[in-house]
């Protein structure tokens, strides 16, 4: 895609990201406090909203962290991609608004596609496979494509199928 993000740049999206996960916790936990106090009501229907409500942030928690994790090795495998000088660069051409030219994104998506089939244990392969998916404008591919990159990276082994 594009070389490394400016320090700026990337401290802002952190800092960011950071801000929102806080606001998300405080959300979390205002509904945890009602949760418990509908339980400790005593009554059927007050229980059951309160589980239901403890079951709901306990899962946007996991997914939470979820998403941390996956932000960090992404991170961790562009630092590693760079150091080798080896970051999928954008030269896409783009229209004056600056979108990326779908058409010329989809020809240039073949290529990735190929070297993932070749290699389908290699994660710098399912990483650019991953940035080839965005840019062709398919996000959910792109995003269980950079998952794939990731298990690879830590050494969990991939599915093999493409996404």
């Amino acid at each position: 895609m594009t070389d490394a993000p400016a320090p700026r740049r990337r401290r802002t999206g952190i800092v960011a990201a950071v801000a929102l996960t806080a606001l998300l916790a405080i959300y979390v936990w205002l509904v945890a406090l009602r949760a418990v106090q509908l339980i400790g009501t005593g009554r059927g229907i007050g229980i059951a909203l309160g589980v239901a409500l403890l079951v709901a942030p306990l899962l946007v928690l996991v997914l939470i962290a979820r998403e941390w994790l996956l932000a960090l090795d992404v991170q961790r495998m562009a630092d590693e991609l760079a150091a080798d000088d080896e970051l999928p660069v954008d030269d896409l051409p783009r229209s004056p608004s600056g979108r990326i030219d779908r058409a010329a994104a989809r020809a240039a998506f073949a290529p990735h596609r190929e070297q993932v089939e070749a290699d389908p244990g290699d994660w710098r392969r399912w990483y650019r496979l991953a940035f080839a998916y965005d840019a062709a404008g398919d996000r959910s591919r792109a995003r269980a494509a950079l998952r794939t990159a990731s298990r690879l990276h830590r050494g969990k082994g991939a599915s093999g199928d493409l996404p």
